[in-house]
């Protein structure tokens, strides 16, 4: 099928403002940004007073840069932060912060199949790509959960390999370790430190 010239035009332009590994995310509109001490290290949020744009952990190959049209303001950004520190002090399991999200629709389709995994739990990139309808497409699944722009919110840190493999993660595997654990969730390299004899 041959895609329209407005189609291509709107995907291209969908696509210019997702972030970059390392770099800040181009966007038109002014942001707020505020970097969030937290047991994970530092992590920033960036939207506007009412809604959440991006999230990121400053540790990482995926560490967002704020531009220079970015104003850090943390108060304007408390609707977001309070719940996320609730997350990390045990009071809270579930997100109700207003955000949005910026992708292909695949992508899109993706990060929404993560947000219904619950706290506590995990599932294989396979299951995913199976949620939306594309049991071949583990390995794209895999590349849009690593192009989530709203880490911990959209819970890509709960996509595990099949054998129970950490795999990849943006802001790196001890942090993924970390918020697994701290959702109570065993790791398969939890069991291996319990029986090291088991290793292969």
């Amino acid at each position: 099928m041959v895609e329209s010239d407005s189609s291509a035009t709107a995907r291209k332009a969908t696509a210019e403002t997702e972030p970059a590994a390392g770099k800040a995310p181009a966007r038109a509109s002014q942001l707020y940004y505020s970097i969030l001490d937290t047991p994970v290290g530092g992590f920033l949020i960036a939207g506007t007073d009412s809604v959440l744009h991006y999230s990121s952990f400053c540790a990482g190959n995926r560490a967002i840069n704020p531009p220079a049209n970015w104003t850090e303001d943390g108060a304007r950004l408390e609707f977001a932060a309070d719940q996320i520190q609730a997350y990390f002090k045990g009071e809270l399991t579930q997100f109700s912060i207003p955000r949005t999200l910026t992708g292909t629709p695949f992508q899109v389709s993706v990060w929404k199949a993560l947000e219904t995994i619950p706290f506590g739990q995990t599932v294989s990139y396979g299951h995913i790509a199976k949620a939306i309808g594309n049991p071949q497409g583990s390995q794209a699944v895999g590349a849009a959960n690593g192009s989530n722009p709203l880490p911990i919110l959209i819970p890509c840190h709960r996509v595990i390999g099949s054998d129970g493999s950490l795999t990849g993660f943006g802001g790196g595997l001890p942090i993924k370790h970390q918020l697994l654990h701290h959702e109570g969730v065993a790791t398969a390299e939890d069991q291996m430190s319990l029986f090291p004899d088991l290793a292969p």
